[in-house]
């Protein structure tokens, strides 16, 4: 990224800061009341006082632990049941149905399945999060398998290799970019839903926080609680699609790609004795 983009995304981010703290200041109160909102400055104050607290680290770290276990488990199942729904008949006639069904529920409706079913709420936060992310990559994982081209893996069989080697030589490798696309996603979902859930039956984690904060009408530790949440969900998702890049390095970057009609601009070009 260049120093232009980044002095650009800079600028915007003082932009929207601004814009905010001239509305509160100035109590704006027309269609939108900002009169209740706390100012840029107060949210600061508050967010310097909260840093200064162990009560901030230990609800960031219950909900970072959350996000971690249920996006990994996420992650893991929903690559393996993706490819076997891309890849077997039979998985796709026994688990396809159900996984149809499920899918249109949202994460957030099963807390009362995960208060019946698990043990502690812990648990049951965790089991949300893996259901907000499961579905994205599975999807995901499904549609890049299917999109693969079989003369890959003819190519394979025609060299004697077997369906461990198509499966971890062919098959992953090549969706690689359409399961780190529903990974990008799944980390999305997966905060929003943790959150809720932690603001729902949570013990800590700072949406439990944030939710508690608004019931003792503390707008500035609110609004803490948002930008925190804003924060760790940009850090996450950056993680994601920085590990995306790098395990997809072997792709042609768009630097590098041949514009399409680009080649055979060239040999025409060429052929007319016009030097390139």
């Amino acid at each position: 990224m260049t120093a232009g983009r980044r002095l650009l995304r800079v600028a915007s981010l003082g932009a929207a800061l601004l814009l905010w703290q001239g509305l509160t200041s100035l109590d704006v109160n027309l269609w939108l009341r900002f009169e209740q909102f706390p100012t840029v400055g107060e949210v600061a104050s508050t967010f310097a006082e909260r840093a200064r607290a162990g009560s901030y680290w230990q609800d960031l770290g219950f909900s970072l632990r959350r996000i971690v276990a249920g996006f990994a488990l996420a992650a893991v199942l929903g690559v393996a049941v993706g490819t076997a729904l891309a890849r077997s008949k039979a998985a796709a006639d026994l688990l396809g149905p159900v996984l149809e069904v499920l899918r249109p529920v949202p994460a957030i409706a099963l807390v009362p399945v995960a208060i019946l079913l698990f043990p502690s709420n812990e648990q049951g936060i965790v089991f949300i999060t893996f259901a907000a992310a499961f579905f994205p990559v599975l999807v995901s994982t499904r549609h890049a398998v299917r999109a693969l081209t079989p003369v890959w893996e003819e190519a394979v069989l025609t060299m004697g290799g077997g369906r461990a080697r198509i499966l971890f030589s062919v098959v992953l490798p090549g969706a690689l970019p359409g399961i780190f696309g529903g990974l990008s996603v799944g980390i999305g979902v997966s905060w929003i839903c943790v959150i809720s859930a932690e603001m729902i039956s949570g013990e800590y984690g700072v949406g439990y926080r944030t939710w508690q904060d608004y019931t003792v009408v503390d707008y500035p530790g609110v609004f803490v609680g948002m930008a925190t949440i804003g924060a760790l969900g940009w850090l996450t998702s950056t993680a994601v699609e920085r590990a995306g890049r790098r395990l997809t390095r072997w792709l042609p970057s768009r630097a590098t790609a041949v514009r399409p009609g680009a080649a055979e601009s060239a040999k025409t070009r060429t052929r007319e004795g016009i030097p390139a």
